[in-house]
């Protein structure tokens, strides 16, 4: 493709990390008609696992979203476009860490892609059936289980089990994972509350 439309900029590059990118760049074969494209390869716990690498600018995909930074042009798959939105690229806090970090307030769902799913019923019935088909099934890889106490007007309180209970991640992991699941499956629940007793879980890993 000759010619990529220039949007707005997804991510903030510092000063410090356009230096550095431009040092490296300035060493390839034709530095101008290299773009830093940044894109999403999976995740890691709470953590988004990236790809930084140089593209020639004439065989960037039609989609990808172009902006320019200083004397360096910047793309992101259109893909990672909002999963990238407000992310900062800068040199490490640690400058014997060398390289570069990411800097996103965005976080991928720990329970992984919870796909479509049909739900039927009232809102407890609802609730109870997101759990059962999609939210246990990927707890179970950590020998853990969600269990619906009940619903009381727009909240929804959950209990977490097995390998879950007691579990330093478990109250990120239903923050981040299952709340986010259930408040977009059942739009009548507004608030998810935990009702879990971590302190019984002393040793969650092992029974």
């Amino acid at each position: 493709m000759s010619e990529i439309e220039t949007q707005e900029q997804v991510m903030v590059v510092t000063e410090a990390a356009l230096a550095k990118v431009l040092e490296v760049r300035n060493e390839e074969d034709d530095p101008a008609n290299l773009a830093l494209r940044v894109a999403i390869t999976g995740s890691q716990g709470v953590d988004y696992v990236y790809d930084l690498a140089f593209f020639e600018l004439t065989a960037a995909p039609d989609d990808d979203v172009r902006w320019e930074v200083g004397d360096l042009s910047m793309l992101v798959p259109a893909e990672d476009r909002e999963r990238l939105a407000g992310a900062t690229l800068d040199l490490p806090s640690n400058p014997a860490q060398g390289g570069l970090v990411i800097r996103n307030p965005n976080r991928p769902n720990p329970l992984g892609d919870l796909g479509n799913l049909e739900l039927s019923g009232d809102v407890p019935e609802r609730v109870a059936q997101l759990i059962a088909e999609r939210i246990n099934p990927s707890l179970a890889s950590h020998g853990g289980y969600a269990t619906l106490v009940g619903v009381e007007g727009s909240t929804a309180y959950v209990t977490m089990g097995g390998g879950c209970q007691g579990c330093s991640m478990s109250a990120a992991t239903l923050t981040e994972g299952i709340r986010a699941a259930i408040l977009e499956a059942v739009p009548e629940v507004l608030e998810v509350v935990d009702a879990t007793d971590h302190s019984a879980g002393e040793n969650p890993f092992y029974s």
